[in-house]
């Protein structure tokens, strides 16, 4: 009997990573393993250095209802950016602000908290510093003591309040300022979906000072 059930789990987990588990006769349902799971709603990049365009085109596609992919978003900023700059630092959140721009969007970073950012229901993109590896990331929620995020290398992972704000230096919020309506219906919280938009985002940071965040320069300007 024991090894029937060995065999039998043997078999179903066979199944679930190819997508679907058949029951015998016409029953079958489709799943989806862990790993597609994790990226159900944040692209994986695909190079080592594409975290900011698949970051960004993440936050397009599943949060604005924008559909783009990340070599689509890394062509158009590494064409109209600081290509040798690029090359050496990656992309900064000025890039992520000019190719928004040209897509008809208005885009700033804040240096504001976690808690106006969840009042404000919105998504944002910020540089975490997972030791010492510095990286783009969308906050896609958050509850009273944890924060929801998306990474594109490792996919969605829930991170403690106070952990969050360890690997979170600069304190730099980017944010997209319309279509906020959009943004609610796909920020998640420990509540009912929040379609009123109440916080004030407070004072922009400078576009020059946007240029200096990068993954490799993220703390370079003291605010």
């Amino acid at each position: 009997m024991r090894l029937f059930i060995l065999i039998t789990t043997l078999l179903i987990c066979r199944s679930v990573s190819g997508g679907v588990v058949s029951f015998g006769g016409q029953y079958s349902i489709k799943v989806s393993s862990i790993a597609e799971q994790r990226f159900k709603t944040i692209y994986k990049q695909k190079y080592d250095f594409s975290c900011g365009s698949a970051t960004l085109a993440s936050l397009l596609s599943f949060h604005y209802d924008d559909v783009v992919n990340e070599l689509n978003v890394f062509k158009d900023m590494f064409e109209h950016g600081n290509q040798e700059k690029i090359k050496h630092q990656g992309f900064s959140l000025l890039d992520m602000k000019h190719y928004l721009s040209r897509r008809g969007y208005h885009a700033n970073g804040f240096k504001i908290s976690l808690q106006q950012l969840s009042s404000a229901q919105v998504p944002a993109i910020t540089i975490i510093n997972n030791n010492g590896y510095m990286h783009f990331v969308i906050i896609k929620g958050s509850t009273d003591d944890a924060v929801l995020v998306g990474d594109p290398a490792i996919g969605l992972k829930s991170i403690k309040k106070t952990k969050f704000e360890e690997m979170w230096g600069n304190r730099i919020l980017f944010v997209i300022q319309d279509r906020k309506e959009i943004a609610a219906n796909h920020y998640i919280n420990d509540q009912q979906w929040d379609h009123q938009i109440r916080a004030n985002l407070g004072l922009a940071i400078d576009h020059a000072s946007l240029g200096l965040f990068n993954v490799l320069q993220p703390s370079s300007v003291d605010f």
